[in-house]
């Protein structure tokens, strides 16, 4: 028998303030080591290691290549690198983007589904959309343990909920409990006996690394899915997982069905406001070509360029108004933070 000695925690929205009451929680004599994904802009720069060592009694700090899996200490994924587990170490890869995002949740805990099964104990704190769901569903079908954050104490419940519909069986927990709950099941032993690993993880958790050979397997898991990769503009495949599906297109990129329809609707505004530029910047070169006639003997090619300006223009008034209502469902209303964005 042996023990649980990895904690995966998963955060977006919101996260800052449940990840530094979770760490000021748990025990300085944790028996795991606790890694952290944090939803953050790939150029952007991360004070989460400060802030959460700040705030508890574990040693914090950010993720570095290699580094290997210690008890007692946190450690943050960094800016635009996936952290990964492979066997008793951390890797950061920079692999394609999952949800619109790296680092992101679900290949740190497909990972550590993969290479420590039992030993996992998956958590997911605030967060807005879906990420982390699909991932804690492979902690628990690997044998692991899932914690979810209250969603009434959460600032952003969408990312809490999405996980207990993924995986009713979940313990909810918030505030002191959370740590107390991670501390117990870190406490239960398991049996060591290794769950065979699926072909799908095996393909699924490498692509986060830059396997060419699974990027470029011929047969890739999954059925082709009628859409196109709002990243790469590449065609997807279709992946059943329980209760969930997930896309992930042939060079990579991954999403969850929240996250790749608000995708879709931020592609679909872009193309709008495109087309508003483009019937606008053709009615200013017919009325720019009508005013060059004005002192020549054309009055009917005058009339035809002046007659276009119009068309153009009333063209633009119709996308622009189209625009103007499909706003309340577009990414403008998602609540962006500096720490944790989606």
């Amino acid at each position: 028998m042996s023990k649980r000695d990895l904690v995966v925690v998963g955060a977006s929205a919101g996260g800052v303030e449940a990840l530094r009451d979770l760490v000021r929680e748990l025990p300085d004599d944790l028996p795991a080591t606790v890694l952290v994904v944090l939803h953050l802009p790939s150029s952007a720069f991360s004070a989460l290691p400060q802030i959460l060592a700040r705030a508890g009694r574990l040693t914090v700090q950010s993720a570095e290549d290699g580094a290997p899996l210690e008890p007692g200490v946190v450690l943050v994924g960094p800016p635009g690198r996936h952290l990964l587990v492979r066997d008793d170490h951390v890797v950061l890869g920079l692999g394609p983007k999952e949800n619109g995002h790296r680092p992101a949740i679900d290949p740190l805990f497909r990972s550590a589904a993969r290479w420590r099964g039992r030993r996992t104990v998956g958590v997911v704190l605030s967060g807005t959309l879906d990420d982390g769901a699909a991932g804690l569903l492979t902690i628990v079908e690997r044998g692991g343990a899932a914690v979810v954050q209250d969603p009434e104490t959460a600032l952003y419940d969408g990312m809490p909920c999405a996980a207990l519909r993924a995986v009713p069986e979940a313990t909810t927990a918030s505030g002191t409990e959370l740590a107390r709950v991670i501390a117990k099941y870190c406490a239960e032993e398991v049996p060591e006996d290794p769950i065979p690993v699926s072909r799908v993880l095996q393909i699924e958790t490498e692509i986060p690394h830059m396997d060419e050979e699974s990027l470029a397997h011929p047969d890739r898991p999954g059925r082709p899915a009628a859409m196109s990769c709002p990243d790469c503009h590449g065609a997807m495949f279709e992946l059943d997982e329980g209760n969930l599906i997930r896309y992930r297109c042939r060079v990579g990129h991954a999403w969850s069905p929240q996250t790749l329809l608000l995708q879709q609707v931020e592609s679909a505004e872009s193309a709008l406001w495109a087309a508003i530029r483009t019937l606008e910047e053709k009615a200013a070169l017919h009325r720019n070509l009508a005013e060059r006639r004005l002192g020549t003997a054309a009055p009917v090619s005058r009339q035809y360029h002046s007659e276009r300006a119009e068309e153009a223009d009333a063209s633009a008034a119709v996308i622009r108004d189209l625009v103007r209502q499909s706003l309340p469902g577009t990414s403008t209303e998602l609540p962006p933070t500096a720490e944790g964005s989606g």
